[in-house]
């Protein structure tokens, strides 16, 4: 019988360029998902961008009261995604991807077209449930597609091209929607129209995304050895999972890195914005400067991907972990030193925030790729999405605040402090927990050989393991 090695993993026959798919992907499905990874954040993030400008054409919120209304709407947007979190899971595990990906992007496309019909602050509450559904079921349907379909030794560099087409989309999406209300208004078409107007077309854009979702992606679940669990078993897989101490600390991770998108759109774009109006601009244009240097702060995440997506893979996955919590915390602990966002100098900033944003990102989802065992992956990147929402809850509720009454750049330098505390965490379970090379999980998948010295692993995941 022929010997499998890691180097020539037998069932990776369908690639895209240097991509090595998962048995059974097709290179169909995997365009889909690029496709799929480049609107999916770019739409859950523009509702910050464009809720700064209803904000203040549509409601006439004073400025001094944004920071916290922001935070409050975030906070209680998660508060609820919290609640649908493992409900998602379990119907990604039971139904498939497809079908929980499409509902969200028309939950997103619903909340787009009610946000600006929105007559106070607390009809925005209301919106935001909708925004919460499509929260949970685009990240959660992202995050386990994008274990699903790469082959192990690619899985970094799948999770790097990911995190660029996300950059990619908020930069577009972003930069092409938030210009709208300037292009109307200049126009001669009113403010609060024009506002309607881009939320149309950008409700529009989540509904024929969900089409091209429902025709592209992979139908079903992944084949497995391993039997289905039943549901009662999915509702606690997913915190079960953390006693793998690589798990808990992808789980950390996620507290930081899920939503660091959403964070810095809530808070670069509205920082830019106030600072914009206090020199004296239109509310259109000073979003136009708050939207450009949230736009920086994409596109240096966008450029980094390719660079860092290759390392990650020939690193230890909680090593590298760990060099992107570094990389993290020293861009977001910089901003103490930025008095005024506007300035030409803060763009090296931004930049330098941008690098780190990327590199957790990618550094937490190849952690939890790797570890998530394949027969609960939906349930276990639910607690792994859980995480990121606790973070997303704990970080804008205080960071809102510490925006109004403190400084604005107070909700950075608590994420840069998270940022450091993980570095250490890192560390210790690099010491404790160090887990296998990439070779070897890449043999113990194509092979059926299960890790049985690794005595941090289910061993439900291991062929022939008991309950």
């Amino acid at each position: 019988m022929t010997q499998t090695t890691a180097s020539e993993p037998p069932h990776s026959a369908h690639r895209i360029g240097p991509i090595y798919l998962a048995p059974g992907v097709m290179p169909f499905h995997g365009w889909t998902f690029f496709y799929a990874g480049f609107v999916s954040i770019g739409l859950i993030v523009f509702i910050t961008i464009g809720q700064t400008y209803i904000l203040n054409e549509h409601l006439n919120i004073p400025i001094e009261e944004q920071g916290t209304l922001s935070g409050d709407l975030v906070f209680w947007t998660e508060v609820v995604a919290l609640l649908l979190f493992i409900p998602a899971g379990i119907l990604i595990d039971k139904i498939g991807r497809r079908p929980v990906y499409i509902a969200g992007f028309m939950l997103i496309a619903a909340c787009y077209v009610l946000y600006p019909m929105a007559g106070s602050a607390d009809d925005l509450f209301i919106y935001r449930i909708f925004y919460a559904m499509g929260i949970v079921a685009i990240a959660g349907a992202l995050s386990t597609v994008l274990a699903d379909y790469p082959a192990e030794r690619s899985r970094g560099k799948l999770v790097a091209i990911i995190g660029m087409l996300n950059g990619l989309g908020i930069v577009i999406i972003g930069q092409m929607f938030g210009a709208f209300p300037d292009i109307f208004t200049s126009r001669g078409v009113s403010g609060t129209d024009a506002g309607l107007y881009t939320f149309l077309m950008v409700a529009a854009l989540a509904a024929i995304s969900a089409v091209i979702i429902g025709f592209g992606l992979k139908p079903g679940v992944p084949p497995t050895r391993e039997p289905q669990p039943p549901v009662r078993e999915l509702l606690v897989t997913g915190f079960a999972q953390a006693r793998n101490p690589r798990i808990l600390l992808s789980y950390g991770a996620a507290f930081i890195a899920r939503g660091d998108q959403s964070i810095n759109a809530t808070f670069v774009v509205l920082w830019g914005t106030t600072v914009g109006i206090g020199m004296g601009m239109s509310s259109g244009e000073a979003v136009m400067q708050g939207t450009i240097i949230f736009i920086v702060t994409q596109v240096a995440a966008l450029v980094s991907a390719p660079f860092l997506g290759p390392v990650i893979d020939r690193l230890n996955r909680v090593t590298a972990l760990g060099v992107c919590m570094a990389i993290a915390a020293a861009g977001n602990l910089a901003m103490f030193f930025l008095v005024n966002p506007l300035a030409t100098h803060a763009y090296a900033f931004f930049i330098l925030m941008g690098i780190g944003q990327m590199a957790v990102f990618l550094g937490a989802q190849s952690l939890i790729g790797q570890e998530a065992p394949k027969p609960k992956r939906g349930s276990v990147l639910a607690a792994f999405n859980i995480s990121g929402a606790l973070g997303i809850l704990l970080i804008v509720l205080i960071g809102g605040r510490l925006f109004d009454q403190i400084d604005p750049r107070a909700p950075f330098i608590l994420v840069g402090l998270i940022n450091f505390l993980l570095i250490f965490a890192s560390l210790w379970v690099r010491i404790k927990a160090p887990g296998r090379t990439i070779s070897q999980v890449e043999l113990d998948r194509d092979t059926g050989l299960g890790p049985e010295d690794d005595p941090w692993i289910d061993p439900t995941h291991r062929p022939g393991g008991g309950t």
